[in-house]
């Protein structure tokens, strides 16, 4: 079946030209029938930086910018998302103190925010460590996350969230201290109990479900690209493939994928999805 004429779009995908596959990976979302990509900003390591300062981010997001126009180049449409993954705590306090971790990691989310105020980019990504932590640790990351949450209502746009695996409940009480909504606090790598808008991944089994329920979702690969761990998390091609798979087995509609693939995205983000 060959997927009706509707956006496909993959809510949280890395390319990586130096370290992956980079264009030829965007290139099979598209063939395989991707529209739109909002493109997340790869952590700092992973590109051979290490900040001491906030400033020191310029060069990651600068990066990202450099790969969303080779892939703007293949037909997608291509939405930055800037931010400081929530691993680099651990990373920065090896150098220098907790606080200064955290002061150099909210230094680097207030340049990304710039780069939403200037239009150059659509969201921000923070959160808090997914695996166990000391609990000064989880508070300093929640500190660095209730700093993106109030940037993000500053220049009203989303929030990225990558956190563990679960609900993340007491986000929702940051969210709207911070003054965001909560249907802006986007939970990356989603469980279907979260009062947070949810991005699943494109295989997850409970998606046709919650489709039909009206849930209001968007579908990710969290592609990797990294030639060290090929396929991860799942491939370039999979929410494009996943979607096509739930409306020929009549699991989703075609109103489902509407919603899922344009209406969802374009609210969260306040970005105008449309077929290019």
């Amino acid at each position: 079946m060959k997927l009706p004429a509707i956006p496909i779009t993959d809510d949280h995908i890395h390319i990586d030209p130096v370290n992956g596959r980079g264009v030829e990976a965007a290139k099979d979302f598209r063939r395989s029938g991707g529209t739109h990509i909002f493109l997340v900003t790869k952590p700092s390591w992973s590109l051979g930086v290490e900040p001491s300062t906030g400033e020191d981010y310029r060069e990651v997001f600068d990066r990202t910018f450099q790969v969303a126009d080779m892939v703007g180049e293949t037909g997608l449409v291509v939405y930055p998302v800037l931010g400081v993954h929530p691993a680099e705590i651990n990373r920065l306090t090896a150098r220098m103190s907790l606080d200064e971790a955290a002061g150099v990691m909210m230094a680097g989310l207030d340049i990304a925010a710039r780069y939403v105020a200037d239009g150059r980019a659509v969201a921000l990504k923070s959160g808090r460590p997914h695996y166990e932590v000391p609990p000064e640790v989880l508070a300093a990351s929640n500190t660095v996350l209730f700093h993106a949450l109030e940037l993000g209502a500053d220049c009203s746009c989303a929030v990225q969230l990558h956190a563990e695996s679960g609900p993340c409940t007491d986000v929702v009480d940051m969210a709207r201290q911070a003054g965001i909504s909560i249907e802006q606090v986007v939970k990356h790598f989603a469980t279907p109990d979260t009062p947070l808008m949810p991005s699943f991944i494109a295989r997850h089994e409970d998606i046709p479900t919650l489709a039909r329920s009206g849930r209001w979702f968007t579908m990710e690969s969290d592609y990797m690209d990294e030639n060290s761990r090929p396929g991860a998390v799942i491939g370039p091609k999979s929410v494009p493939r996943f979607t096509r798979r739930y409306l020929e087995e009549g699991l989703i509609t075609e109103d489902d994928a509407w919603r899922i693939h344009q209406e969802t995205p374009s609210r969260t983000y306040g970005v105008d999805i449309t077929l290019p």
